[in-house]
């Protein structure tokens, strides 16, 4: 099989398309065709060096796809030909992909595999942050860091389907105009004075901040309102400040960490989630915009189009 592969640490140019063998199967896995491929970041930062590797060069990375079932196995709850989909498998970058039967997720008929590859890892992100991490009820105001990327667009969505109302943070008017259209009520822009312009809109600050950036952390606390609550769960910016303890007390303040993979903890969990997005899809709850697609053999271009930071909406790979 071909697979996207790399054997040395560092920008897109270590990336390479060659034939590799062909995944061998362990009695709890089935294989699965791909037919559409999500690419996030951190295949970037597996690229780079910044994330742990498992197994000897030649690496794959990617963790999230959508595709056919080719080998069962044996595993009586498959049979080949069903369209499934998964968030957490490594390996994906790949013609075929060795799937454990407890992250198989079944694919409706009315989902595509471009979308289920375009939402699963952000569009799961968005759900455990607004369901979890924060229980979102109605009349909430939530601040949202980089509303216009991927999970800021389906948080947003979100927020809004439980009634909540989303104030923004992004870095351009433009991406703050995708993020309008994406239901949010206020967009301001990093290079602004955004503190001032949150607490002039809402004075007594906001009820959560969705933080990934890191490097704002303590901006955002600045921003939250009494017995309010941050949600830090990315770097993007860098690592963030360290938090006195006597702040939070002092001002009633919750800082909550969040990691999908804490959510995605069951075979049950990871079926109920991504069917909770699949129906608000079908049901036109939430929208997607169409993704960008890129051959997987133009791996480098897509990686390099991601650094960029250009896109607004999802990268796939198809093979």
């Amino acid at each position: 099989m071909k697979a996207l592969t790399f054997s040395a640490f560092g920008n897109s140019d270590v990336l390479e398309y060659i034939e590799i063998p062909s995944p061998t199967l362990k009695s709890d896995e089935i294989l699965v065709e791909m037919k559409a491929i999500g690419l996030n970041f951190a295949d970037v930062y597996r690229r780079k060096g910044n994330y742990h590797l498992k197994g000897n060069p030649p690496f794959i990375a990617g963790y999230e796809g959508a595709g056919i079932v080719v080998e069962t196995n044996g595993n009586s709850d498959f049979k080949i030909g069903d369209r499934v989909a998964f968030a957490d498998v490594p390996f994906a970058n790949a013609e075929l992909v060795a799937v454990n039967i407890n992250h198989v997720l079944p694919l409706p008929e009315a989902i595509s595999f471009e979308t289920a590859a375009s939402i699963l890892l952000q569009g799961l992100t968005a759900h455990y942050l607004a369901t979890d991490s924060h229980k979102t009820v109605k009349d909430d105001t939530v601040l949202i860091h980089a509303i216009a990327g991927g999970v800021g667009q389906f948080l947003t969505q979100i927020s809004k389907l439980f009634g909540a109302n989303v104030v923004g943070l992004t870095s351009s008017s433009e991406k703050a105009k995708v993020a309008i259209e994406q239901g949010a009520d206020h967009v301001f822009l990093y290079n602004e004075d955004w503190k001032s312009q949150i607490l002039k809109t809402i004075p007594n600050g906001v009820d959560v901040v969705y933080d990934s950036i890191g490097s704002t952390l303590m901006d955002s606390f600045e921003v939250t309102k009494e017995c309010g609550q941050v949600v830090f769960f990315g770097m993007a910016g860098g690592d963030p400040e360290f938090i006195n303890p006597r702040m939070l007390m002092d001002t009633s303040k919750t800082l909550t960490g969040g990691d999908l993979w804490s959510y995605l903890n069951s075979r049950e969990e990871r079926i109920k989630r991504a069917n909770q997005l699949f129906d608000w899809i079908i049901e036109e709850k939430i929208t997607l915009a169409t993704p960008t697609s890129f051959k997987l053999s133009e791996g480098k271009l897509a990686h390099d189009y991601l650094e960029s930071r250009k896109s607004t909406g999802k990268i796939i790979l198809i093979p």
